[in-house]
């Protein structure tokens, strides 16, 4: 039965890509068996609440799952998975319940300075063993980028992000004569009527970013869309995560893992859910720079395939505590 002895924190700093902040959580029990958690762009309230509450509640207090720990924050959640799993000697991927033991992976790019500029792109991505592409479109960019990678690439399959930028359904109708496969993100998540009108006007798939369940049921029973876009970190737990994907896939969606930011561990449990079984599209944990990651081995694809760790316990990743320390902006220990 799990206890925690100390709990340590580290807000860093990465430093290549846009510098992000990321927060780690690290978890000790008293045999010294260690877990760790990421929380990627923490709030500022999220710092204080571990060190003025989660402590307290986390230190010297007996549990039989990570579900029962105390705490209620991802990263906490995060951390008490991969301790949990480390003791048991099973991977984390096992443990949620996942079945894959490689993955397809897909590459995002973001809007460029000219279309030859983003074809060139893509071609270094097709070249490097990609099958599919991830478009960022936003008003402005989006059909002539769309149909100049496909006249340069007829078989790529791709996708397209939009972040929610678009509020009219026109040019991204365009884009179903492209042979795109997935409209990510079209509209605000909260205008699910709009989802629900272009799904009718594509033969693409429209796909939802959803943060909770209880989000996910709004668009399933009008049928709004037809793929769940699963961001594991942005749940408050896995097990969430897990109730998401069930009911997708319980629905016939298709669903997408993405999680390519932070410093590995959020790549890491990204990895770990995209293994489980609805997990049918091509998942996103390759977004650059690798030297951001503080875990061995690397987080990542080789040849648009990511491997999942299955002969290690936990996230199956080592985690650099001496790189951790070197770039802890700020850090405390309890």
């Amino acid at each position: 039965m799990p206890r925690v002895r100390e709990l340590e924190v580290f807000r860093l700093v990465l430093p290549y890509g846009k510098r992000s902040e990321t927060l780690l959580v690290k978890l000790t029990d008293y045999a010294g068996m260690t877990g760790w958690g990421e929380a990627l762009s923490p709030q500022a309230k999220t710092w204080a609440r571990l060190e003025e509450t989660l402590a307290a509640q986390l230190i010297g207090v007996d549990w039989e799952h990570p579900d029962d720990a105390p705490g209620g924050d991802p990263a906490v959640d995060m951390a008490c998975w991969d301790l949990w799993t480390r003791m048991r000697g099973v991977p984390l991927a096992h443990a949620i319940g996942g079945t894959r033991t490689s993955l397809m992976a897909t590459v995002r790019l973001e809007p460029d300075l000219s279309l030859e500029s983003l074809v060139a792109r893509v071609n270094q991505q097709v070249c490097a063993g990609y099958g599919h592409v991830t478009l960022d479109v936003r008003p402005g960019w989006d059909v002539e980028p769309v149909r100049a990678v496909r006249l340069a690439y007829p078989a790529l399959t791709l996708a397209v992000d939009a972040g929610g930028a678009y509020t009219e359904d026109g040019q991204l109708v365009a884009l179903d004569s492209y042979g795109v496969e997935v409209i990510e993100r079209p509209f605000p998540i909260t205008d699910v009527q709009a989802h629900a009108d272009l799904q009718d006007q594509v033969a693409a798939s429209v796909a939802i970013e959803a943060g909770s369940a209880a989000e996910l049921d709004d668009y399933l029973t009008p049928r709004a869309a037809r793929v769940l876009l699963l961001r594991p970190t942005t749940f408050p737990s896995l097990s969430e995560a897990r109730r998401a994907h069930d009911r997708a896939a319980a629905a016939g969606w298709d669903i997408q893992c993405a999680g390519g930011q932070g410093a590995g561990l959020a790549r890491a449990t990204t990895v770990a859910v995209a293994s489980l079984p609805g997990c049918t599209l091509p998942c996103d944990v390759t977004q650059p720079p690798r030297n951001n990651q503080i875990v061995t081995p690397i987080v990542g694809a080789n040849g648009g395939v990511v491997a999942v760790p299955l002969t290690q316990p936990g996230m199956g990743h080592t985690v650099d505590e001496e790189r951790v320390r070197r770039l802890a902006k700020d850090s405390f220990h309890a």
